[in-house]
């Protein structure tokens, strides 16, 4: 008679246990998982976090740059990425005549060539290098093109604006290949933009001085034998 008690006790005291264990892990679970949702919260697996950063390497947001292959941009942001792995900084450059937003990784923008805008004293020469007289090479056009086109990807206002004295054309001359056209309305959109930007005027303004700065150099049309044959000889010391 006493050993049933015995196997009873027996068998409640691993259900004590059991509903023991059960209470101390419940709120273990329930903790972990609390701690779980604050370090994911608002967080999205692959999803891009931004870095909020107003300046690096000497560019702010809303600035002004000149980006070589696209001309005048504005810094929208600087924000920080995951791709493939690994986090880029990335500037992020709006194009607005040409509805082109550009991302591009801080760390390049020396070998891309982003720069800030012209000092005026610059813009002022660019509209100084207008005024002077075309120098024209006598090569196959398909050279001259390639180098006109270099030098308006180059970012230089400057050698930008050699290609606007160089490939303009007064009334009094012939007119403008489709090509020669081309490459003088680039090279002219790029100048126009970069000194509205500087000088904070419209493009309209600022295609008004490039062309009253064109008009003030030399008389543009057939040139005397005489001086025709100066500008062959010094062309040719040149090259």
């Amino acid at each position: 008679m006493t050993r049933k008690p015995k196997k009873a006790a027996e068998t409640r005291r691993p259900s004590q246990v059991s509903r023991g264990s059960g209470r101390s892990a419940a709120p273990e679970a329930k903790l972990t998982g609390s701690r779980k949702a604050a370090a994911g919260e608002g967080v999205l697996p692959g999803m891009p976090t931004a870095k909020k950063t107003t300046q690096r390497h000497g560019f702010k947001t809303n600035e002004f740059i000149v980006y070589p292959a696209h001309g005048v941009g504005q810094i929208l942001a600087i924000e920080e990425q995951e791709i493939a792995g690994a986090k880029l900084e990335l500037f992020v450059i709006n194009f607005i005549k040409d509805k082109m937003t550009l991302r591009v990784p801080t760390a390049k923008i020396v070998s891309v060539g982003m720069r800030k805008l012209a000092e005026p004293a610059l813009v002022k020469r660019a509209l100084e290098t207008l005024k002077g007289r075309a120098r024209v090479k006598r090569t196959m056009w398909s050279r001259r093109a390639q180098e006109y086109e270099a030098k308006i990807n180059s970012g230089d206002i400057v050698a930008i604006a050699e290609v606007v004295r160089d490939l303009f054309r007064s009334d009094t001359q012939p007119e403008q290949s489709y090509s020669e056209r081309q490459l003088y309305e680039a090279a002219l959109d790029r100048l126009s933009r970069e000194i509205a930007a500087v000088q904070k005027v419209t493009e309209t303004e600022a295609i008004k001085e490039i062309e009253g700065a064109l008009a003030k150099g030399p008389r543009r049309g057939p040139k005397p034998a005489e001086e025709a044959a100066t500008d062959d000889a010094s062309e040719e010391e040149a090259a």
